[in-house]
């Protein structure tokens, strides 16, 4: 917890984010009685929210490195060592999550409660649609439109992110109109930043000739819905019996998949920068639409 903590080693997206619009949104005029307890323009309830947010972010991190044991090779060392490493991340992760609750009920407000403890809810659902699809030989013939494809990533990439801009909101006493706008520029960003790392094998110069990528990154399934179910099978067959891998990568990154998932990027992105015009011009507000510009600038 205390590697969490320090932000001095330490710095993550996510805390960072929730404190750059803190200071955004500024105080509200609703409520002045408390404002002797900004600093910098933040309070100090949303500076232990940012923390909350990275503990349940990094908690879940924890939890995605246990193994499956039925996977495991005798290459891979000794089964009772995985099984320790299993039950340590298991602890850890819990731990984790534990502080982080102790810490949400310190700030006394049910609203915010329930946000975060929806946004926990939201990121076990999508990580055990992921998991239990990932082993399934179905998950790559499932005829997963891009509309389910959002539903998923929103449910385990930016439904924390996107709650806890929303819960800043809701601790300096910000109208429902700031709080649903710090709610859209979470969910847009994230979304962006999620299309931008499924994108990076497909447009980063590379020597290599094999391109490592996931069958259920935005690309692919755009690249399905372009060309076809019965031709996405076919070519999934040949891949599964070790013929023209290269060609494979190599026809999803000619198709329209690809550009579809830019575009998509960059509309995610216009969103994010939309819901950031009904906050006051500042540094904080740049600085969070320079973040929107980072993920959606292709070469």
């Amino acid at each position: 917890r205390g590697f969490v903590y320090d932000s001095r080693n330490n710095l993550q997206m996510r805390g960072l984010v929730v404190l750059l619009i803190s200071k955004a949104a500024g105080p509200s005029t609703a409520e002045l009685s408390f404002q002797h307890d900004m600093v910098s323009g933040i309070y100090s309830s949303q500076r232990s929210l940012a923390e909350i947010t990275e503990l349940i972010h990094t908690a879940f991190l924890v939890h995605r490195g246990i193994v499956n044991i039925c996977e495991l090779k005798s290459c891979d060392g000794p089964l009772k060592d995985m099984q320790f490493g299993n039950k340590m991340a298991v602890l850890s992760g819990d731990f984790l999550l534990a502080n982080a609750c102790t810490s949400l009920a310190q700030l006394q407000n049910t609203k915010v409660v329930e946000l975060i403890s929806s946004a926990i809810g939201d990121l076990v659902q999508g990580i055990y649609y992921e998991n239990s699809k990932s082993s399934e030989e179905n998950c790559l013939t499932d005829d997963i439109g891009i509309s389910r494809w959002k539903e998923q990533v929103f449910l385990s990439h930016s439904a924390l992110l996107a709650k806890s801009c929303q819960a800043a909101m809701e601790l300096a006493k910000h109208s429902a109109e700031i709080q649903d706008m710090a709610f859209q520029y979470g969910k847009h960003m994230s979304m962006s930043h999620k299309l931008h790392s499924d994108l990076q094998p497909f447009v980063r110069e590379s020597s290599n000739d094999t391109i490592a990528f996931s069958l259920n990154s935005a690309p692919a399934i755009l690249h399905q819905e372009f060309h076809g179910r019965e031709a996405w099978l076919k070519e999934i067959r040949e891949v599964k019996h070790g013929l023209e891998f290269p060609g494979f990568a190599m026809s999803i990154k000619a198709g329209k998949g690809v550009t579809s998932a830019i575009d998509l990027c960059r509309c995610h992105g216009n969103r994010a920068l939309a819901a950031l015009e009904r906050f006051p011009p500042s540094e904080a507000r740049d600085a969070l639409a320079n973040i929107v510009y980072a993920v959606t600038r292709f070469p």
